[in-house]
């Protein structure tokens, strides 16, 4: 006779029961356990001999809440046919569409799969409908129906007909899918043998409680032994998005560099965002396409900039004291005060340059949230975050800046290696736009920098070379994480985000 737990005298026998096999759930369900616990016994079984654990992966179908009305209702195409019947097989489509409660965008979907399964005629000049037979049920339909009687069924369990009416429903978005791994259990021969010597059920206990204390019967009590190699079930404790951990470490590895951070407003007024930046007024990039203005207010106010605002408008029209010859046009300070969303974070850089707290020779950095119209894709945004930097000092140049680009390339993105080309942007001579290589992941732009311009630094009293950089913090950490779609950084797949590593 075998002394065996509890658990694992009931999951034994629950599978002679059954001839042998059995899976996980219904074990659980016969034996009132938890699924847990039943695992947890099937583990020490299987290390003991005693059972096989056999895993496949099965897929589970069932309704939408647009699958569930239908298979109550009916599919449209089907009260479209229902419909003409009533009507004597013959209609314009128009009272067809009516009699079937048909309307808007499910009108198009009744009479396209009304063709498509090729149940009568549509005559798009007379604007005539027409059944050329009475369809029986089909495979579809037929899923509908079950799918709704049984909620859920097994798709490798099914024909082949079947699988294909599946196929067709999901793509219509009727059905959706779900994978699972399966379990069941498996006696062995050891196991049936030790089940036909009999079992003793060891009687043991997980922890001490107060009662058993108080009573004695602790000194009796057979403790349960602890297996530290046992798998258990995955915890997820709580915390940040991986995003915004990593946003956070980037803040810390700076400031431990040196840098001191730079703030600035999300809505913008034009004269920082763009004209503070010798960007002209008339520039393409400054028309709505590229910018999000605000409505309402529609102006700012640049009262407190007006010594400033004074010399960036002689720059832009003659060039002032800079050397430059300006754009040669009139510049306008209501434009300067339109309000934005901020396109570009070095709208936060042309503020630091005016601060008090500007300290020369100085380093500092803003991690800031942009706007721009944009077709969102795999990878673009119509929001997105920017580093941005600034270093200004005696003496610098820009070998001094494309050090600190390939810095941040391999510490922060873990790039392996990186090259710079030639840019252009109306604030910086000479401008770099860094590219960066990591090894299974390929190339990727990361943004621009250069040396920002006697037009920038001169209006803003600032006489010390300025190095300037603009970098996608968000391609900074898909070229980390090693992800292809720019739209998982601010995905709410639990999955994704939970598997993430905390380092």
């Amino acid at each position: 006779m075998v002394k065996l737990r509890e658990n694992e005298a009931k999951t034994l026998l629950a599978l002679k029961e059954a001839n042998g096999r059995l899976s996980v759930s219904e074990i659980s369900k016969r034996k009132d356990l938890a699924h847990a616990a039943v695992m947890r016994a099937a583990l020490s079984l299987e290390s003991d001999g005693l059972i096989r654990i056999i895993e496949r992966k099965i897929h589970r179908a069932s309704l939408t809440d647009e699958g569930r009305t239908y298979a109550d209702i009916g599919l449209p195409e089907r009260r479209l046919v229902e419909a003409l019947s009533r009507l004597g097989g013959e209609a314009s489509l128009s009272e067809a569409l009516s009699e079937a409660s048909l309307k808007g965008n499910i009108s198009a979907i009744a009479l396209g799969w009304f063709s498509r399964k090729e149940w009568g005629r549509i005559e798009k000049k007379k604007r005539l409908i027409k059944l050329l037979r009475k369809p029986s049920e089909g495979m579809d339909e037929r899923l509908l129906r079950i799918l709704r009687d049984k909620e859920e069924i097994i798709i490798e369990d099914l024909g082949e007909e079947m699988r294909e009416a599946i196929r067709l429903l999901k793509g219509r978005k009727l059905v959706e899918i779900r994978e699972e791994t399966q379990r069941e259990l498996e006696l062995t021969e050891k196991g049936w043998r030790v089940i036909s010597e009999g079992i003793e059920i060891s009687r043991e206990i997980s922890q001490i409680t107060p009662e058993l204390i108080i009573s004695g019967k602790w000194r009796e009590a057979r403790l349960r032994k602890y297996d530290i190699k046992a798998p258990v079930a995955p915890v997820w404790p709580g915390k940040k998005h991986p995003y915004l951990r990593f946003l956070d470490e980037l803040k810390q590895r700076l400031v431990s560099l040196g840098f001191k951070e730079m703030t600035g407003p999300i809505v913008e007024l034009s004269f920082f965002n763009c004209d503070a930046l010798y960007m002209p007024q008339d520039h393409p990039a400054r028309e709505v396409h590229d910018m999000y203005f605000i409505r309402d207010p529609k102006y700012g106010k640049l009262d407190k900039y007006k010594r400033f605002l004074e010399n960036v408008r002689r720059t832009h029209e003659n060039g002032w004291v800079t050397g430059s010859k300006g754009w040669r046009y009139s510049f306008s300070l209501l434009e300067a005060a339109r309000l934005m969303l901020r396109s570009q974070t070095t709208a936060t850089s042309a503020r630091m340059l005016i601060s008090e707290k500007l300290e020369i020779p100085g380093k500092y950095f803003a991690i800031a949230r942009c706007f721009r119209p944009d077709v969102i894709d795999k990878t673009h945004l119509t929001e997105f975050n920017q580093v941005e930097g600034i270093v200004l000092g005696e003496d610098l140049g820009l070998k001094d800046l494309l050090g600190i680009l390939k810095r941040f390339a391999i510490d922060v993105a873990g790039a392996d290696k990186v090259k710079y080309r030639p840019d252009y942007f109306p604030f910086t001579e000479p401008s770099v736009e860094l590219i960066a290589y990591k090894e299974g992941y390929g190339w990727m732009e990361f943004g621009g920098s250069g040396i920002f311009r006697p037009e920038v630094t001169l209006p803003l009293g600032i006489k010390v070379p300025v190095l300037a950089w603009g970098l996608g913090v968000d391609r900074l950490f898909m070229m980390k994480m090693g992800i292809d779609d720019i739209r998982y950084l601010f995905s709410y797949d639990l999955d994704w985000i939970r598997r993430a590593g905390v380092t």
